[in-house]
């Protein structure tokens, strides 16, 4: 097992559904988290819990957080998880090109700009952590930003990979499926309105997609993150983890 003492994470996107577990991951695995989230009393509720957390208000969409997130760092980056949301506009042909621009630049240009803000402080065997969306490789009707943004992210992964290589430094790209949150809720919810059937059928068929009939849970995209630490994923440097509990139809 890898000793991670005095050895920082860096997590954006910490107070969400999937930023929370994660953080309580990598605590338990003996690292100092810095939590980096937009808004400030989530923040300073989070950072409250334990003792090994930082907090940092930045906006990731922005590149001031580039600065922001790098005052804070005092000691070895071991790995950086860049996950924050984005908005679900609807499909291809209705969702507003500012809403499509916006997730590419929150997905893509937050995480390049969270890799600058740690660069100089990465050590060799970091990781650079983004997740994903099963969307992004499997396309629907109905979540265009989120396909868009995420299909982008995995290309960014992979240059990233070949960029930080020579230095041992590995990038992953982690792709859960629809995942059991309160924005899952929220999303069900707003289409089962829209089509005038009940939450729980949406739900249902939603969960029907995988082969599991089952959501993934932000419980398990928190021990990809963790399990990507360890000295033997280093093999896996540019490659997709995929966690849609059995939703993709393509190969490979």
């Amino acid at each position: 097992m890898a000793n991670f003492q005095n050895e920082l994470a860096i997590v954006v996107g910490a107070t969400g559904d999937f930023g929370q577990k994660i953080v309580a991951s990598l605590l338990n695995k003996g690292l100092s988290v810095m939590a980096v989230a937009r808004t400030e009393s989530a923040v300073r509720d989070l950072v409250a819990e334990s003792s090994q957390l930082i907090g940092c208000v930045a906006d990731i969409a922005d590149d001031r957080a580039i600065a922001a997130i790098a005052s804070n760092i005092d000691r070895p980056v071991r790995a950086v998880v860049h996950g924050p949301g984005v908005g679900v506009a609807g499909g291809i042909l209705t969702a507003p090109t500012e809403t499509m621009v916006d997730a590419v630049n929150i997905k893509v240009g937050g995480l390049l700009r969270l890799v600058r803000a740690a660069d100089a402080q990465f050590t060799q065997r970091s990781r650079i952590i983004a997740i994903g969306g099963h969307y992004g490789l499997e396309p629907t009707a109905y979540a265009a930003s989120a396909g868009v943004a995420n299909a982008a992210l995995v290309n960014v992964v992979r240059q990233l990979s070949l960029a930080y290589g020579a230095r041992q430094i590995t990038a992953h790209t982690i792709i859960p499926g629809p995942a059991d949150t309160e924005r899952l809720h929220r999303v069900a919810a707003t289409r089962a309105e829209q089509r005038g059937v009940s939450l729980q059928q949406v739900l249902t068929e939603m969960r029907s997609e995988s082969s599991l009939d089952a959501f993934t849970t932000p419980e398990q995209v928190a021990w990809a993150v963790t399990t990507l630490l360890e000295p033997q994923a280093d093999a896996m440097t540019g490659s997709a983890f995929m966690l849609d509990s059995g939703r993709r139809k393509g190969l490979p």
